[in-house]
């Protein structure tokens, strides 16, 4: 594994563009199993999850164009493999999803444990009543293993929680079952809304996306598509903090301002200068101030994928500011790193932790345990005095393409080594 060697205390300054949206990226990848006709997606982010569901849908017998670049054209066979490699499986959530093409496409699955962050405090419970209600049964004495010998059937039911994946595995089991199914407390994040799109283009009828209750009349095959993905709201997010946390400037293009109104709103409550116009948002250097209370929630509240960044934020704003992430328990543990950094926090439970700063950080071996803390330590990184190394890299490059050059392109003095 790799590790990213950081001398902090630098400015980080120029511009970047951020690459389609990884969160809508890898539905949209597994609708392709929909249809063997051409699925064509441009601006696809060219990250480690991407490269994983691709050789997913490679061993299921897709025929893939265009790897290691933005623009993939799918085709998936006629009659796809049900059992996914489960070595793969492991090491990507997303990897759930396929059960619903799966069993559509081939009226049974067999899922090994899906992987990603936090894998065993994240249930399937949600996934689960999706797929009965819409007639699948379990297979008995298997782990996520399902067929539905009289294929899947429109069905009306309320999610448990408003889960963006169980969203998205009720659309993509539903889109070709018979009759119409009404999905309530669905998911509304902007990559739920892109699925739908793309799932319209290929022929599905769809009402409601975008809104907690989704209508789909199912029809009897779906078609080729294209596609091209909206920047990566989160991305753009990462960049602005790392601009505010080093006290440089940045010009983050790429994104649309009606996503990022619920990050750009707390970095403008901050006392962060913060500019947005068209696909562009420039944060630059400037003293900022603590929020008092940060918590996370659903769509269109502030994400809980940027709260790790903005704490790391927080240690540098003037004030106290109780961060609140009440959807995932690891997420603030990976943070406690930031005491050995000389940040003053108090983690008061997994789900809450309390910051005062601003405080001077001071470089160290930092451990990155998922995704978004892992890049959130970078930019503590870059704001330390002296030098941290951060690892394994790996973790992080499983959403953020191409990290040393980009960090290298805006001033930073990064290297990979390992």
């Amino acid at each position: 594994m790799s590790v990213l060697r950081v001398q902090g205390g630098r400015r980080l300054e120029g511009a970047v563009t951020v690459e389609g949206n990884k969160n809508a990226a890898l539905p949209l990848i597994v609708a392709s199993l929909l249809t063997t006709e051409a699925v064509t997606l441009h601006n696809v982010p060219r990250i480690s999850d991407v490269d994983v569901l691709l050789d997913l849908l490679a061993g299921l017998g897709s025929s893939i164009e265009g790897r290691g670049t933005s623009t993939l054209v799918l085709r998936a066979a006629a009659r796809p493999g049900s059992m996914p490699d489960a070595h793969l499986v492991g090491r990507v959530r997303a990897s759930m999803l396929l059960m619903g093409p799966l069993l559509a496409r081939v009226g049974e699955v067999y899922l090994a444990p899906p992987g990603g962050d936090f894998p065993s405090r994240r249930t399937l419970s949600t996934h689960v009543q999706a797929l009965t209600a819409l007639g699948a049964r379990a297979i008995e004495g298997e782990a996520h293993a399902f067929d539905a010998p009289e294929g899947l059937r429109g069905a009306s039911f309320y999610l448990d929680e408003a889960s963006v994946t169980a969203t998205e595995l009720a659309l993509l089991a539903a889109v070709t079952a018979s009759g119409e199914t009404e999905i309530r407390h669905a998911a509304t994040e902007p990559h739920v809304v892109e699925l739908c799109q793309l799932l319209v283009a290929m022929g599905a009828q769809i009402d409601g996306a975008g809104t907690s209750r989704v209508r789909v009349h199912g029809v009897s095959h779906l078609h080729g598509a294209t596609h091209t993905l909206r920047g990566d709201y989160i991305e753009a997010g990462t960049w602005a903090v790392i601009a505010a946390v080093t006290r440089g400037a940045i010009d983050v293009r790429g994104a649309q301002p009606e996503d990022l109104e619920p990050i750009v709103s707390v970095l403008q409550r901050m006392q962060v200068p913060c500019d947005v116009d068209d696909d562009r948002v420039r944060v630059s250097a400037g003293p900022c101030v603590a929020l008092g209370r940060l918590v996370t929630g659903l769509w269109p509240a502030f994400p809980s994928d940027m709260v790790s960044l903005f704490t790391v934020l927080a240690t540098q704003a003037q004030g106290r500011t109780l961060i609140h992430d009440w959807m995932y328990e690891l997420r603030l543990f990976a943070l406690e790193q930031l005491s050995g950094m000389r940040a003053d926090i108090f983690l008061c439970d997994s789900h809450r932790m309390v910051v005062t700063g601003p405080t001077p950080l001071r470089g160290r071996h930092l451990d990155t345990r998922d995704l978004r803390s892992g890049m959130a330590l970078i930019a503590a990184a870059l704001a330390a005095e002296g030098e941290s190394v951060v690892g394994p890299l790996e973790t992080v490059e499983r959403g953020y393409a191409h990290v040393v050059e980009r960090l290298t392109a805006l001033g930073a003095v990064v290297s990979r080594e390992g």
